[in-house]
C-alpha cells in the first residue's frame, strides 16, 4: 500500500528519473537558459480563488497564492524529508520557555515590504510590530476571520479580551492596546506568552498562507476589505494581474533581500541532493512571473499541458492512464523530456452534515442512523476505481497519510460499505417507504430528500452520480445544489448546506488540524458540519497541551470513536497526486505542507518546449 511519497520518489530515483531531472548544465552567471530571457511558470488552478487577505481566507487556492506574497517567521525547509522547520524572516530558531508557554524569537533586520503607495514613497521595513498587528487581525471581529478558532485556542493571553471588547461595546478594534499574550519586546523581537503548553507552536508561526506580515499601513490606506484585491507583503512575488476565478498574475519582487538557495535534504535522497548541488547559492526567487489560469474541467487543463501551455499539472484522475499507466510515466511522455512527481498526498476527502440542518442534523438516535446509514451505503470502492481511476486509498479516519498518528494498519467502522446494514438502520429508525413509491418518508411521513452540494463541472458530475447510485440503492431521493466553489464555500460558512464533499489538505505535520473541522467553538469557521460535544472539544484541548506520545495518542483514538459514533463527517479517501512537469521546469517538487514551491524552481528554455 502507498503510504509516503518517498516510496514512490525512491522508486522514481531506481529508474534514473532524478539524474534525468537534475543534470542540464548551469550558465556561468548562475541562469539556466538564455541570458536575461523572462522566465515564466504556467500552471492552472482546478478552481477559484476568493482573495488574498491572509485573515479571511479559508480556501487552498487563495493560500497557494498568500503564501508567495506574505512570509512567516518560519517555513517549511523545501527539500527536506520528512518534513522541518526552518527560519525564514526570524534570524533563528525560537526561543522556548516556561513548558512550551512562552516562544521568543528575533526577527532579521533589512527585510521590506513591496513597494506601495501606502508607505508614502518611502521603504517600510519588517518590524515585529508587523507580526503582532497581524496575529491581531485574525481576533478583529470586522474580519470574521475562519481561522479564528485555531488562533484563539492556542491562547496568546489577552487578545482575547480585545475581541470581546470590540464586540461588547461596539467599537473598533483596539490595535493599540498592547497585550500580553502577543508583543514586540523592541523593534525586532517578537514574543508569545500563552495561557497553556503548546509543544507544536510553532507549526503556526510558519503558515506563510495564513500568518504572513502585514502592514498596518496597508490595510488603513485601502481599508479591511480592500486588501483582499491589494496584498502588500515582503515575500518573493508580488500580485501582478488579476481577474476574478480567471487568471492571476504574481510578478518577482524587485526589491526581495538577497536569499540564496539552500536546504537539507535527506542524505540518501538522490533528486533532493542533486537538486541542491544544482542550485545552491543561486539568488531567489528564479523565475520573474508566475501565470495561474483558473480551468475547472480536466479535459482542458490535460489537453493544454500537451499542447505546452502549461509547464507544470496535476494530472486529472481521468487521464491517468494516459499519463501514468500501472504508476510510471507513459513512454511517450518520457520521449518528450517529461518529468513526474507522484505522492500520497497528506489529505482527505470528506462528505459532511450540517448538524444545524432539520433533516440530517442533530444527535439523537434517528438522526445519527439516517447519516450512519448513509455513510455505510458510500462506496468507496467504487469512487477509488470508476471516479478516482485508482489514484486514491480509502481513508480510514480524519488522520493525513504521513502525519503524526496515522496508521496504515488502522480500521474503522469509517470505512464499511454495507448497504444491507444500512437498509436495517432505516427501517428500524423508521425512515421507511410509507405510500409505496419505492422512497423513504422521515418517521414523521414527511418526504426524505438529501440535498448535496455540487459544482457546475464534468469531475463533479461523476461524484453526483455516485451518489445517486448509492443512495437510490437505499431508496432515498437526492437533489443536487450546483453553483461555483466559491459560492457554495459561503453557503457552508453560512450554514445553508445539507451536504457538501470536499477535500481538506493538511497544513502541517501534526494532526490537531484535522481535528479542528469538527471542533465546536470552530463552527462557521473550520468547522463547516457545526458538529458540537463537550467530550470531543475537551479530547481536542488536552491533545493541543500534550507533546507527542502514548497519552496524546489514545486521546486520538477516543477522538476518531466519537467522530465514527455520531458521523458528523464520513472520510472517503487520501488521493494519489501526480504532477507532470515540461522538460523547462526545473527543480519542482510538490510541497507536502506550506504551499510554497515558486521561489525554488527555474525555467531552462534551453530544454524545451518538449519535441512530439
Amino acid at each position: 500500500m502507498l503510504q509516503r511519497r518517498e516510496v514512490l520518489v525512491a522508486s522514481l530515483l531506481a529508474g534514473g528519473l532524478a539524474a534525468a531531472r537534475a543534470a542540464a548544465p548551469q550558465a556561468e552567471d548562475g541562469r539556466s537558459g538564455s541570458r536575461g530571457a523572462t522566465k515564466v511558470l504556467r500552471y492552472p488552478f482546478v478552481a477559484a480563488e476568493t482573495g488574498f487577505d491572509p485573515a479571511r481566507i479559508n480556501d487552498l487556492y487563495s493560500r497557494v497564492v498568500t503564501a508567495h506574497l506574505f512570509e512567516a517567521p518560519y517555513r517549511y525547509d523545501y527539500l527536506a524529508r520528512p518534513t522541518k522547520v526552518v527560519p525564514n524572516t526570524a534570524a533563528d530558531m525560537p526561543e522556548i520557555g516556561d513548558d512550551f508557554r512562552t516562544w521568543t524569537f528575533r526577527i532579521r533586520p533589512g527585510i521590506y515590504f513591496v513597494d506601495d503607495p501606502a508607505f508614502g514613497g518611502r521603504p517600510r521595513e519588517l518590524v515585529a510590530a508587523d507580526y503582532v498587528y497581524a496575529w491581531k487581525r485574525f481576533f478583529d471581529p470586522v474580519n470574521t476571520s475562519p481561522a479564528y478558532s485555531a488562533y484563539k485556542e492556542e491562547g496568546a493571553l489577552g487578545v482575547d479580551a480585545l475581541r470581546d471588547a470590540a464586540l461588547q461595546t461596539k467599537r473598533p478594534f483596539d490595535y493599540d492596546r498592547e497585550v500580553e499574550g502577543v508583543r514586540a519586546l523592541d523593534r525586532y523581537t517578537l514574543q508569545f506568552r500563552l495561557a497553556k503548553s503548546r509543544p507544536r507552536f510553532l507549526y503556526i508561526i510558519c503558515d506563510n498562507s495564513l500568518y504572513g506580515a502585514v502592514a498596518r499601513e496597508v490595510v488603513q490606506h485601502y481599508g479591511d476589505a480592500a486588501i483582499a484585491e491589494h496584498p502588500v507583503g515582503t515575500g518573493p512575488f508580488r500580485l501582478g494581474a488579476w481577474r476574478r476565478s480567471s487568471h492571476i498574475t504574481l510578478e518577482r519582487n524587485p526589491g526581495y533581500r538577497d536569499l540564496r538557495y539552500d536546504a537539507e535534504p535527506a542524505a540518501d535522497d538522490a533528486e533532493g541532493q542533486a537538486w541542491l548541488q544544482r542550485y545552491r547559492g543561486r539568488r531567489l526567487p528564479m523565475i520573474d512571473r508566475v501565470e495561474i489560469a483558473i480551468v475547472e474541467e480536466g479535459q482542458p487543463r490535460w489537453l493544454s499541458f500537451l499542447n505546452d501551455e502549461f509547464d507544470l499539472v496535476e494530472v486529472p484522475q481521468q487521464f491517468i492512464d494516459q499519463a501514468a499507466p500501472g504508476g510510471k510515466l507513459a513512454p511517450y511522455l518520457a520521449k518528450r523530456g517529461v518529468t513526474m512527481d507522484r505522492y500520497a498526498s497528506p489529505d482527505r476527502t470528506l462528505y459532511y452534515f450540517n448538524m444545524d440542518d432539520p433533516t440530517v442534523g442533530g444527535m439523537t438516535a434517528e438522526k445519527v442512523a439516517l447519516r450512519r446509514a448513509i455513510s455505510l451505503a458510500t462506496d468507496v470502492r467504487r469512487e477509488i476505481d470508476q471516479v478516482r481511476h485508482g489514484q486514491a486509498i480509502a481513508a480510514q479516519s480524519i488522520v493525513a497519510p504521513g502525519g503524526w498518528g496515522y496508521d496504515p494498519n488502522y480500521r474503522s467502522e469509517n470505512s464499511v460499505y454495507d448497504v444491507a446494514r444500512a437498509k436495517a438502520l432505516l427501517d428500524i429508525y423508521g425512515y421507511v417507504d410509507r405510500d409505496g413509491d419505492g422512497w423513504r418518508e422521515l418517521p414523521d411521513g414527511r418526504p426524505l430528500v438529501i440535498e448535496y452540494a455540487s459544482t457546475p463541472d464534468a469531475r463533479s458530475r461523476e461524484f453526483d452520480e455516485l451518489w445517486k447510485k448509492n443512495l437510490d440503492a437505499i431508496g432515498v431521493r437526492l437533489r443536487i445544489r450546483t453553483a461555483q466553489w466559491p459560492e457554495q464555500l459561503k453557503a457552508a460558512r453560512a450554514g445553508q448546506l445539507m451536504v457538501w464533499q470536499l477535500g481538506y489538505t493538511a497544513a502541517s505535520p501534526d494532526v490537531q488540524d484535522g481535528l479542528q473541522l469538527l471542533y465546536g467553538p470552530a463552527s462557521g469557521g473550520q468547522n463547516l458540519p457545526r458538529f458540537r460535544d463537550a467530550r470531543y472539544d475537551e479530547i481536542y484541548r488536552r491533545m493541543q497541551a500534550l507533546p507527542d506520545g502514548p497519552e496524546r495518542l489514545a486521546l486520538l483514538h477516543e477522538a476518531l470513536a466519537i467522530i465514527t459514533a455520531y458521523a458528523p463527517q464520513k472520510y472517503n479517501v487520501h488521493r494519489i497526486v501526480t504532477y507532470l512537469m515540461q522538460p523547462r521546469l526545473q527543480g519542482f517538487r510538490a510541497p507536502l505542507y506550506g504551499n510554497q514551491f515558486w521561489q525554488y524552481v527555474d525555467i531552462d528554455e534551453a530544454a524545451g518546449p518538449a519535441p512530439r
